[in-house]
């Protein structure tokens, strides 16, 4: 059995590496569009290959243009060209042969001068407990993925880790809710409660006050800018939580977790007109999908 994450990391990359970046990516998306199209055109996949296309990009980085681009034509076709999507985000994609990571550069081939130069550029990998590096630093590396989101260049490294699961028939069921974000029950009667709703809901009647308070300025920015701090908070939070959930259940020799069905949250948590505003924002999926994954990599198993 085997689990692919993704590690998420930031760049401080120069004026001119965020330049280089922005036109490469550019150039990406539009190779991949102009592929798909001649392909819906023609109503099959191309025979293409790095040397007829004619972009500044590293042969490596057009050769996965052309594997994403028949992706997506793939999808195209399946559903009778009812849909072609048109990719607008700027993003370039290298696969594992063609870049490295030593912690506090990631070495990449980009487009220097129009030539191709493996240069590094400046990384910070986000990793309170030293998880994540360890991850990277023992296991083999993926595709490399860098974006742009808010302003900044983020690099995504996929990592596929190998997984044994867990034999025995020890227990724990997980509620979520929002008095108490989770509460854990093993089979065998222990109880664990999950980080302070009160103070989760506290802290997000803070972001609606001070929304509030920026709509009557008309601060659109300063309002879309305070959203986007809210739901790093609440992801935090979440991946908090799902960490504390495994880690009792990794005390406690849990083989399988029980996780309450979504679908019944809305109906099992009391809906007053405190709750109703919470009750619609936090985002019980992300959390259950954080203990899952975070559980397949101990190889506990998740019944949901």
């Amino acid at each position: 059995m085997s689990q692919t994450i993704t590690i998420k990391i930031k760049l401080l990359a120069t004026k001119e590496q965020s330049s280089i970046l922005y036109e490469m990516s550019q150039t990406y998306i539009s190779t991949i569009n102009t592929l798909v199209s001649e392909m819906v055109k023609e109503k099959k996949s191309t025979k293409k290959s790095s040397k007829d296309i004619h972009i500044p990009l590293p042969s490596a980085v057009k050769n996965q243009a052309i594997k994403d681009a028949k992706s997506v034509f793939k999808k195209a076709k399946k559903n009778k060209y009812e849909v072609v999507p048109n990719l607008k985000k700027p993003v370039c994609i290298w696969n594992n042969q063609n870049y490295s990571f030593d912690s506090t550069h990631i070495s990449v081939p980009i487009m220097v001068g129009g030539k191709v130069k493996k240069t590094p550029i400046r990384a910070l990998l986000i990793d309170k407990d030293n998880r994540n590096l360890e991850l990277i630093k023992h296991n083999k590396l993926g595709t490399l993925r860098i974006t742009k989101k808010s302003g900044k260049w983020i690099a995504q490294i996929s990592i596929t880790l190998p997984t044994i699961e867990k034999t025995g028939t020890k227990i724990m069921g997980v509620d979520l809710g929002l008095k108490v974000p989770a509460v854990a029950v093993t089979d065998d009667g222990n109880v664990r409660f999950f980080e302070n709703g009160r103070q989760n809901k506290f802290k997000k009647r803070v972001f609606r006050s001070k929304r509030k308070i920026l709509g009557k300025k008309k601060k659109i920015n300063t309002i879309r800018t305070l959203d986007d701090k809210e739901q790093r908070w609440m992801k935090d939070q979440d991946h908090k939580v799902s960490r504390a959930i495994i880690n009792v259940a990794k005390e406690n020799n849990i083989s399988v977790i029980r996780l309450e069905q979504l679908a019944n949250i809305r109906e099992t948590t009391r809906n007053s007109r405190k709750n109703e505003k919470n009750l619609h924002t936090w985002s019980f999926y992300r959390l259950s999908q954080f203990i899952e994954y975070k559980a397949k990599l101990e190889g506990i198993k998740l019944n949901m």
